[in-house]
């Protein structure tokens, strides 16, 4: 990369001569190039000099961040053109606390914003969002693009302009969250995002490892309302057999006639059900039908304290925590007049690996990276790239401190605390959780310490307390994240502390010993207000620079050196120490039988410490093995969702053609010429003799179905190709019929809001029955089955029934719908959310996901789900994904 960095700088030294004008002009020449063919490695020199140059003029410059005052300062290093180099490959640089992450991101964000298709800068909270906008906006503004930032308070009018802004930044959880509900928008018009082009991830490791154990989810009620359940059971119980309705026991079907459906009209005291908010019943009234005439009491499920519990098929075991899909178990219930259950419901959900897949290029930054390399490969297809410091680091990590007990620990560092503090010097405390840290500053008053805690949830604060925690004198506890993205800076200016009296002054800093304060006084009035921060900077150096304390060791190792890495940033000079003990959960869980008998044999004791590089070196193996087996657990999450991110890619893609209104007409045909062909084999075998044929069934489903006014008569004398070929020529006739009357633009627009309405209430209700699939799927371990290929092939069924599902309803509806003049604006949104989610997973800890991929403590034998459509012939291509045929895949063993 080193002559690629020669060539950035030598084009810049060009650049220097150009007026601003110029320079701006340059990004409407690079744009001209990529149209015209170039590639952008082609223009990476130029538009990597045009960045720094940008920079270079910004010098001295001054503007607002967060209402405070800023001096822009910084040109990019070498390194940093490296780095972004590094990221526009779709790598992950990492590069050492204090290196310039936000700045290097600058750079391939020009170069890949060129397009015009937008790149999103993920960070890990608002408060870096808007502080980078605006930090780094001035650059890309000079260079004449558009910058925008999305918090989590803003609407969606709001996001829109945001989004439409050549750069974004923004959370990991925004990003996410707003492509999940940009797919359960009714318009492409209130839809935020545009195409996934290009994501740079600040922090990644945390971001793209830490976060990815848990999915992001959005739910809310199962069901808007149960009254209609009960009404459709008290209609059904008023209808003939035979006459209103009829019902295939061997097909498992169960359908109204046409005079069934005038008198269910009736019954219900509505004029059609093919109008506005009436579409639903005939679908209520088939699975009400199925709960009377299909599914029986004590034999399909039993009733057991007030609910209805499904028997297995084949075992004839209860199955007390899973329920028939699309409406057909609360149709049970009211069948039995039990009351029906309110229950919430997944609406949608992606894990953070499967969102970052989505983009055509996504890259990571982080200072803690090569440790997950493996991971980063595995599930990303990153490589992770050490980018080397601009200056050698001053940092000591000394060897580990290890004690037997925590109390005798936590002592330890206090008094460490105490005697750093009383020479000034600047200390930052890390502790793994909020209790430890008010543990910890609990004891810190008690000696009269004063001291910050920050906890990583007010970010903005802390922020700005992270960042003077270098100052002299000052003593910061945080939980190893807060402040994360934050420099912590060597002596800054002190102010008005400088100026007030010598009483006032000692009284700023009570527990530091009196040589110090009277050696920072002599400095502070020496400088007289000249280049005092050089001086301070300097003498805050002599102390050693800041001191990190750990108070024990995190479950990565990655996150230990994340602490590490805040002191002895750019060269200066800093130390860092860890205090252990054998009761930390991590070397009770994972070390602590090797290292106590180790210990018992060096014959440590009560109150004792020591510094052994034996027992370090067992604690990063302990760490190792965590590692292990959290990358196994996110693999385990991925696992899962990859089934799910194949059946949401297919909905998603279907669901945007549509808003898109990408051929609607050949989608809603094709589905009905599907239905035909899925149907007329049921009533028609051409294996029986013509008089054993369902003729008579035919003619009353086509009825029905399309309201074609067959007559018997009109399909004796044709095999089943035949009269697929005829029906199917029916429907066409009539559906173009239909267009005609209505016009191609009112078709256009019903088709449009047809198949929104179906596909949207069929994938909700299959949301809500693979909630129910996931949740006891790791009982199928107890059979000898895994549970992974046995959630493949179920969840792979129930998406073919809700896929033949949707067609069945579009072809019951499209040809009878009748049409109110606000049909669109009275449409219910059946997206009623209740809860946005990204749950965090403590350290040491699986996510609900991830355990449920792990043997179930429970101890009964598993019970077999009830596949709700057809089974997966042998011939047929395998649901994992593999490309062979069933029966030489999963199915081999079946």
């Amino acid at each position: 990369m080193q002559p690629i960095v020669r060539q950035i700088n030598e084009i810049e030294q060009e650049y220097q001569q150009l007026t601003e004008e110029q320079l701006r002009a340059k990004t409407d020449e690079f744009r001209r190039r990529l149209a015209d063919g170039q590639t952008f490695d082609d223009i990476l020199p130029e538009a990597f000099a045009a960045v720094k140059n940008a920079c270079r003029r910004l010098v001295a410059r001054e503007w607002t961040i967060l209402a405070n005052p800023y001096r822009w300062f910084m040109i990019p290093f070498d390194v940093q053109l490296i780095g972004g180099m590094v990221l526009h490959r779709g790598a992950v640089a990492e590069m050492d606390t204090g290196e310039g992450k936000t700045l290097a991101a600058t750079m391939p964000a020009y170069l890949n914003a060129l397009t015009g298709r937008g790149v999103h800068i993920v960070t890990v909270n608002d408060y870096l969002a808007l502080r980078d906008r605006e930090w780094m906006g001035p650059i890309y503004e000079m260079l004449g693009l558009t910058v925008g930032a999305i918090q989590a308070e803003m609407d969606s009018h709001q996001r829109q302009p945001e989004y439409a802004a050549d750069i974004t930044y923004g959370t990991n959880n925004e990003f996410g969250f707003d492509y999940l509900r940009d797919n359960m928008k009714p318009s492409k018009d209130v839809q935020v995002q545009r195409e996934l082009h290009y994501a740079i991830v600040d922090e990644a490791d945390s971001i793209l490892i830490d976060e990815a154990r848990t999915p992001l989810i959005i739910s809310g009620p199962a069901y808007e309302t149960t009254d209609k359940f009960y009404t459709a059971d008290k209609v059904v119980r008023r209808l003939r057999p035979g006459k209103h309705f009829e019902v295939k026991e061997k097909e498992h079907t169960c359908h109204l006639s046409e005079e069934g459906i005038l008198e269910a009209q009736q019954l219900l005291k509505v004029d059609d059900f093919y109008t506005g908010s009436n579409m639903d019943w005939p679908h209520l009234l088939d699975q009400a039908l199925k709960a009377h005439y299909l599914f029986h009491r004590d034999k399909e499920y039993i009733l057991r304290e007030g609910r209805a519990c499904i028997v297995d098929e084949h075992t004839g075991r209860l199955m007390p925590d899973r329920t028939w899909s699309d409406g057909l178990h609360q149709a049970i219930e009211a069948k039995e007049h039990l009351k029906i259950r309110e229950e919430n419901q997944t609406l949608a959900t992606i894990t953070l690996q499967n969102y970052f897949r989505l983009y055509d290029k996504a890259a990571g930054m982080t200072g803690t990276a090569m440790t997950e390399a493996a991971e980063f490969w595995h599930i990303y297809k990153m490589d992770v790239v050490t980018i080397p410091t601009n200056r050698p680091s001053g940092r000591v990590n000394h060897p580990d401190r290890i004690f037997l007990t925590e109390p005798e620990k936590y002592e330890a560092v206090v008094n460490e605390i105490v005697r750093a503090h009383q020479t000034g010097r600047p200390l930052l405390v890390g502790t793994i959780s909020i209790e430890n840290s008010e543990k910890l500053s609990g004891m810190l008053k008690r000696r009269g310490v004063k001291h910050d805690v920050l906890n990583a949830k007010q970010h903005r604060r802390e922020a700005e307390i992270v960042k003077g925690a270098g100052e002299f004198g000052r003593v910061t506890i945080a939980t190893n994240m807060a402040g994360r993205g934050t420099d912590i800076v060597l002596g800054p200016d002190l102010g008005a502390t400088a100026k007030l009296p010598a009483d006032e002054f000692r009284e700023e800093y009570p527990d530091v010993e009196r040589e110090a304060l009277e050696h920072l006084r002599e400095m502070q009035t020496k400088s007289d207000g000249h280049d005092g921060d050089g001086e301070y900077r300097g003498l805050v150096a002599e102390l050693g620079g800041l001191y990190v304390v750990g108070t024990e060791r995190h479950e990565a190792r990655r996150i230990d050196n994340q602490l590490r890495g805040r002191c002895g940033r750019q060269g200066d000079p800093g130390d860092s120490r860890f205090f252990v003990s054998l009761e930390d959960d991590l070397m009770r869980v994972f070390a602590g039988d090797w290292v106590r008998a180790f210990l018992a044999k060096l014959g440590m004791g009560q109150g004792q410490a020591i510094d052994s590089p034996m027992v370090s070196r067992q604690i990063a193996k302990a760490q190792k093995r965590v590692e292990e087996r959290n990358f196994g657990w996110r693999k385990n999450v991925l696992e899962y969702d990859m089934v799910m991110d194949e059946q949401r890619r297919i909905i998603y893609g279907q669901r945007q053609d549509i808003l898109e209104g990408k051929d609607l007409h050949g989608m809603v045909r094709d589905m009905l010429e599907e239905v035909v062909e899925t149907n007329v084999p049921l009533y028609i075998d051409d294996a029986l003799p013509p008089q054993e044929r369902d003729f008579k069934g035919l003619a009353n489903w086509a009825n029905s179905k399309f309201a074609l006014q067959l007559s018997p008569g009109e399909v004796t004398d044709k095999n089943s190709d035949g009269l697929t070929d005829m029906l199917t020529e029916r429907v066409r006739r009539l559906l173009d019929e239909r267009e005609k009357a209505l016009g191609p633009e009112q078709m256009r627009s019903l088709e449009r809001y047809l198949l929104l309405q179906i596909i949207d209430v069929k994938w909700k209700d299959h949301l809500h029955a693979m909630d129910q699939l996931r949740s006891g799927i790791a009982l199928r371990a107890y059979a000898q089955k895994d549970p992974k290929v046995e959630y493949k092939l179920e969840a792979y069924e129930m998406f073919q029934a809700m896929i033949d599902s949707i067609k069945e309803e579009v072809a019951s509806l499209v040809l009878r719908v009748q049409i109110a003049e606000d049909y669109e604006s009275r449409a219910a949104d059946i997206w009623q959310v209740s809860d946005v989610v990204h749950s965090e997973v403590q350290q040491f800890e699986a996510s609900p996901m991830a355990e449920a991929a792990e043997t179930s403590m429970a101890s009964e034998t598993p019970k077999p789900f009830v596949r709700p459509g057809r089974k997966i012939g042998r011939n047929d291509p395998c649901p994992c994904g593999s490309g062979k045929k069933y029966k030489k895949c999963c199915g081999a063993n079946k």
